[in-house]
């Protein structure tokens, strides 16, 4: 009897309906691939070409003429260099920053038994719909100095409420009798935190690492706006956007050129700010791909 379901489940697999559907899905999935990959590899073709071939081909994935002629013109300020370097101090330090303030405070409201984990819970999910604006965060950081600083760009979003409410559902369902051992053998809160809590949360901790770093490595406003009058400490992103503003003007304004001194390009600088700004932080995911898949599941599954 067994025998016989066996091969009748084999033959409904490999029925001719199944097929298709299989190709269907194939087609399907890979329409969509195309979809989201197409255009990058589209923007580091162009970032490549020149801008007569940018204007005339509307798609196209590998140039005709190659030309490094953006990426010179990017590189050529060193101050790309420093705003590099900038941009990995931001993005370090932030993340490091936001992870320790949604750790602990995650931890902590985990705890049923903590006296006024009501009121502190529902403070922070009010902030998660009201909040100062703008002008009232400009006036906060002006009033405690940190203007033209980096703390100006890392201490007003230090934790996220909505980041630190799903690591707090996760600590909630981590198994209560594990931290109960752990403190029968000498460990404190924090020892339970560190040594238990900690090393078995990696996968939902590298996911929200990785939310804080690409969020702090695409920020520019606050950058903007803290820091405008000390460009030697903004982030890649503002130093790439005001090459494509300089690009942009000195491109519509031909009669302050010489006729021996090339223009600079325009669009493929747009395109090679994109490429310069995406490949590092691209370079992270192979590291954090595996915690990433996992912690996204139980996010979906526990959150």
């Amino acid at each position: 009897m067994v025998i016989r379901m066996e091969k009748r489940a084999v033959r409904i697999k490999h029925t001719f309906l199944s097929r298709v559907f299989d190709l269907s899905n194939v087609i399907f999935l890979g329409i969509c691939s195309l979809a989201t990959v197409l255009p990058f590899l589209y923007v580091i073709a162009a970032s490549f070409a020149t801008e007569r071939e940018i204007s005339a081909r509307p798609m196209f994935i590998i140039p005709r003429d190659v030309s490094l002629a953006a990426y010179k013109y990017i590189f050529s300020s060193s101050m790309i260099i420093k705003a590099f370097g900038n941009s990995v101090l931001i993005t370090a330090a932030g993340t490091v920053i936001n992870m320790f303030f949604t750790i602990t405070l995650a931890y902590a409201l985990s705890k049923r038994y903590l006296h006024g984990r009501g009121v502190m819970l529902n403070l922070v999910i009010f902030s998660m719909f009201f909040s100062g604006g703008m002008i009232p965060g400009y006036i906060v950081v002006k009033s405690l100095g940190l203007l033209d600083t980096y703390w100006a760009v890392l201490l007003p979003g230090a934790i996220s409420a909505y980041n630190m409410m799903i690591i707090k559902n996760f600590f909630q369902n981590l198994p209560d009798g594990l931290e109960e051992s752990a403190k029968l053998d000498g460990c404190t809160d924090l020892g339970a935190l560190l040594h238990v809590v900690i090393p078995l949360s990696m996968p939902v901790i590298a996911t929200f690492s990785l939310f804080y770093a690409v969020a702090h490595w695409n920020s520019y406003f606050s950058a903007t706006l803290y820091m405008a009058k000390s460009p030697n400490k903004w982030p890649l992103q503002v130093t790439l956007r005001q090459l494509i503003i300089l690009s942009s003007s000195m491109a519509g304004d031909v009669s302050s050129y010489s006729m021996d001194h090339l223009k600079p390009p325009d669009q493929s600088v747009k395109m090679a700010v994109i490429v310069v700004s995406t490949i590092p932080i691209l370079c992270v995911y192979p590291f954090l791909q595996k915690h990433f898949a996992k912690g996204v599941m139980i996010g979906a599954l526990k959150g």
